[in-house]
């Protein structure tokens, strides 16, 4: 919809809702997911984690009795995330909906079951018991399959990125500048204000924030997908927004907090080896296998028809083929088990040590522990750093 409360009021109006009840319902439910005020926002100008939270107001408007909540954590920021969850325990204690909750997160989730169904990679169960039993009787068959459990880190990439810390040296000559940029989709709603920052080759960036921070923005600034109002950017020395396409992509990847904006094939095959030289096809066939999406088993399929999890792995895929200068990673985690997770950050490991420089924007703490030489946080549209 054009505005944000015509899509929370779409579903009422179906079901028949009087008018001042859904007057008063839709600021409501707006409130209850963190975006008071955003009654006449355009969707379309939403960051992605406030279109998710939208999409979860829409669904909680009607009251329903039955709620399925597929990654409803996904792209929020933790405060968002928490709040989210706070919303979804009071309707668990009232009891006023059956939630089937299907959630990666489990941190907050955890406490919210009654009973917990954990899944193996093939779908079939491994156990379906109270939380409690779940941790006291099939806690290592479930982190064997990959599927996160409460307290759970990555120790073994941990190790190898805390040992990557303490090496001498700064990163490389700066390969990526941005200078007082400012940019703003509507002049008088500015995204990203004044930043400034330097990035080196082989470096490690995190951009930290809350939704609608300005994240995405910078990132796509940084690799010439948006052209900035004031400012400048340079990648190597150029303007990125000004390079024709085949030399960008040669010297910048971007993978899309939504996957399904960057695919343009029919196959994952086809997607994955798509611009590609010769010279740079050898190792496809590696590097998918390693991101659990064997070419021999997915080959074929096409990239609109895998989950959530294997088109987020796939849009990675695409860029991490390539060795360019930079690579900007949004979201790079969502949808993501512990395998996922310790398959894109060796991989990204790799890049950054033949010399690439890896952005992620994320909120996903876990991953920036794991990943992150230097965290920039935005607030405002405006950057900071502090320490990983």
């Amino acid at each position: 919809m054009d505005r944000a409360e015509d899509d929370v009021a779409f579903g009422l109006e179906n079901r028949g809702w009087p008018r001042d009840e859904m007057r008063a319902r839709v600021p409501q439910v707006l409130a209850d997911v963190g975006l008071a005020g955003f009654e006449r926002r355009r969707p379309s100008r939403l960051s992605g984690g406030e279109q998710q939270r939208l999409a979860l107001a829409g669904v909680l408007a009607p009251r329903p009795g039955l709620l399925v909540l597929d990654e409803p954590t996904a792209n929020l920021d933790p405060e968002g995330a928490a709040t989210l969850m706070a919303r979804i325990g009071e309707i668990r204690d009232a009891r006023s909906a059956t939630i089937v909750l299907v959630e990666h997160n489990v941190e907050l989730a955890w406490r919210l079951a009654d009973r917990v169904l954990a899944l193996g990679p093939d779908g079939a169960p491994i156990a379906l018991a109270s939380p409690d039993q779940i941790l006291a009787n099939h806690a290592a068959a479930i982190r064997a399959a990959g599927a996160w459990l409460p307290g759970d880190v990555l120790p073994e990439v941990q190790g190898i990125v805390e040992a990557d810390r303490t090496k001498a040296g700064d990163p490389g000559e700066p390969i990526a500048v941005v200078d007082r940029v400012s940019f703003g989709y509507d002049p008088r709603q500015p995204v990203v204000v004044d930043a400034s920052l330097q990035i080196g080759a082989g470096e490690r960036l995190a951009l930290v924030g809350r939704n609608g921070s300005g994240k995405s923005t910078l990132g796509q600034l940084l690799v010439g997908l948006l052209r900035p109002a004031s400012g400048t950017v340079r990648l190597e020395g150029l303007d990125p927004a000004r390079l024709p396409a085949g030399e960008l992509a040669r010297r910048a990847g971007y993978a899309f907090q939504d996957p399904e904006r960057q695919f343009l094939a029919s196959s994952v095959a086809e997607e994955v080896r798509l611009g590609l030289r010769p010279g740079e096809l050898a190792g496809v066939d590696d590097l998918m296998a390693r991101l659990r999406l064997p070419l021999a088993a997915f080959g074929l399929r096409s990239p609109y028809g895998l989950s959530g999890g294997e088109q987020r792995r796939l849009s990675l895929a695409c860029i991490l083929t390539r060795q360019p200068a930079v690579l900007v990673m949004d979201e790079p985690t969502f949808g993501q088990d512990r395998h996922g997770q310790e398959a894109i950050l060796d991989i990204v490991r790799e890049r950054v040590d033949a010399g690439t420089a890896v952005v992620a924007a994320t909120h996903d703490r876990r991953f920036v522990a794991a990943f992150a030489r230097r965290v920039l946080a935005m607030d405002g549209g405006r950057v900071g750093e502090i320490r990983p």
